[in-house]
């Protein structure tokens, strides 16, 4: 099995960190199937799907996005535009999604870039986890701060609070899947690493090492992910993470 852990790689001391929490004991967020070529945590050119520069109203309403990637794309190849925006109206973001897989070091990849690549505004989908919408567990990921300390997309998840809506559009069709923000909680580095906040945080499949499974309650869940806390060797050393439902 494939073991993720929280440190990703980082340009200099004040670049951003993206936070994927340790999978001790043997257990894997990486569902078993078929690998392509490993890559390091590098930025990628993700420019498939437009800007998006509003929030128009929904072409579509409910159901669950078609297949996202490839059925034969490993976890071991680079990232890849997926045809995903995601929308918090509370916090004004407006971000393209990009489908990433792990490293060779077994990380979740964080595509890192210059400091003015479009990378940090971007939000990252893990594809071991469901496809939201499903009635499992998606994870999405995003940078807290840029290499030189310029607020990322996530920087201001912390300031969500429950109720507050989350909308992932997939550009195809119009088709909006909406959120509502349940809880937020902060993890130091040896919490998130605890069995029972990693199933909570990605679902039981990713942890136990398969593809992502039915949720308890059949209803779509939703977890961001982003640093917190003070950098301190080589990684900030809290983990936030925002947890919301689909709206029935």
């Amino acid at each position: 099995m494939i073991s993720v852990t929280s440190l990703f790689p980082s340009t200099r001391r004040f670049a951003a960190c993206m936070a994927l929490t340790a999978l001790l004991g043997g257990a894997a967020v990486a569902p078993r199937g078929p690998a392509g070529p490993a890559r390091a945590g590098t930025a990628p050119t993700v420019a498939a799907a437009p800007a998006p520069s509003g929030m128009p109203a929904p072409a579509v309403a409910g159901g669950v996005p078609s297949a996202l990637i490839r059925s034969d794309l490993g976890l071991r190849e680079g990232p890849v535009a997926v045809p995903l925006h995601l929308l918090i109206p509370t916090l004004g973001v407006r971000a393209l999604v990009a489908g990433v897989g792990i490293t060779t070091a077994g990380v979740m990849d964080a595509p890192m870039g210059s400091a003015d690549s479009p990378v940090w505004q971007e939000a990252f989908w893990y594809r071991g986890s469901a496809v939201p919408g499903a009635a499992s567990t998606a994870v999405l990921a995003g940078h807290v701060n840029s290499p030189h300390g310029r607020p990322a997309v996530f920087s201001h998840i912390d300031e969500l609070r429950s109720g507050d809506p989350i909308v992932v559009r997939d550009t195809r069709t119009g088709l909006d899947v909406r959120f509502t923000v349940g809880s937020s909680e902060t993890y130091s580095l040896r919490e998130a690493a605890d069995p029972s906040v990693l199933r909570r945080i990605y679902g039981v499949g990713p942890v136990a090492g398969t593809s992502p499974q039915p949720s308890a309650d059949g209803r779509a869940h939703l977890t961001l992910i982003t640093c917190a806390g003070t950098f301190r060797n080589g990684t900030h050393d809290r983990r936030l993470v925002v947890y919301a439902t689909g709206d029935a």
